[in-house]
C-alpha cells in the first residue's frame, strides 16, 4: 500500500455524516498492521484557535465568513508544525478535515478566490499527498447526522449541505491529489475502495 520509508500525509473530506471517522480508524488499523506508523489528527485542532472555532462553529460566538476563514487559516498555520513533526519522524498522518473544508465552507459564503488563495498561497501550511473526499447526498448525510443524535452544527441543514457538497464538487477539480470515493455503502466497502485508490 505504502513503502514504509515514505511517510504521507492524507487527508479525509466530506460533508457531515460522510463517514470521515469510521474511514480513518479503519485505515489507521490497516496500516499499523503493516506496520506503517501513524499520527493522527484533525481540524478545528485542539489548541486555543481551534477551540475558538468550534464554539463559533457551534453558534455560540457569531463570527462572519470572513473571521472564520481567518481563523481556520490560523490554526492550520500552527496545526502544520504538528504535522511536519510527524512526517519527519516518518509517520503517514492521517487528517480529519483540512484547507478542502474551509474553501467549500467559507468560501460559499464568501469569496472562494480569496479563501483558496488564503490557504493555497501561505507558505506555511502543507500541500497534502492525498486528499480522500468521501462523496455522500445531503439526504444520506441528515439521516446519519440524526442517527448520532448529536447536536446540530451551523450548516447542518438539507439545504446548507447540498450548497456545500456542491462548492466541494467543484473546488476540488481545482486543486491538487484529490480522489473522490463514494461513501453511500458500507463502511467495509467504503475502505476497500480507499485501499484501492492508495494502491494505485
Amino acid at each position: 500500500m505504502q513503502n514504509k520509508k515514505s511517510p504521507r500525509f492524507i487527508v479525509f473530506e466530506g460533508i457531515d455524516g460522510a463517514g470521515k471517522t469510521t474511514q480513518i480508524d479503519l485505515l489507521e488499523k490497516a496500516l499499523l498492521k503493516q506496520g506503517v506508523p501513524v499520527e493522527r489528527t484533525a481540524e478545528p485542532t485542539t489548541g486555543d484557535t481551534g477551540k475558538l472555532l468550534r464554539r463559533a462553529l457551534s453558534g455560540e460566538i457569531p463570527k462572519t465568513p470572513e473571521e472564520l476563514a481567518l481563523l481556520f487559516t490560523l490554526d492550520r498555520v500552527e496545526h502544520n508544525q504538528a504535522i511536519e513533526k510527524a512526517l519527519a519522524a516518518g509517520k503517514t498522518v492521517l487528517c480529519d478535515r483540512y484547507y478542502y473544508s474551509t474553501i467549500a465552507y467559507q468560501g460559499s459564503a464568501s469569496d472562494m478566490g480569496w479563501v483558496k488563495s488564503l490557504n493555497l498561497n501561505c507558505p506555511a501550511i502543507r500541500t497534502p499527498d492525498l486528499c480522500l473526499f468521501l462523496d455522500l447526498t445531503p439526504e444520506e448525510s441528515i439521516q446519519r447526522i440524526r442517527a448520532r443524535g448529536q447536536t446540530a452544527e451551523i450548516y447542518e441543514t438539507k439545504e446548507q449541505l447540498s450548497k456545500i457538497r456542491n462548492r466541494f464538487l467543484n473546488a476540488i477539480k481545482t486543486l491538487p491529489n484529490v480522489r473522490i470515493v463514494d461513501a453511500a455503502s458500507s463502511p467495509e466497502r467504503v475502505h476497500e475502495r480507499i485501499l484501492e485508490v492508495l494502491r494505485g
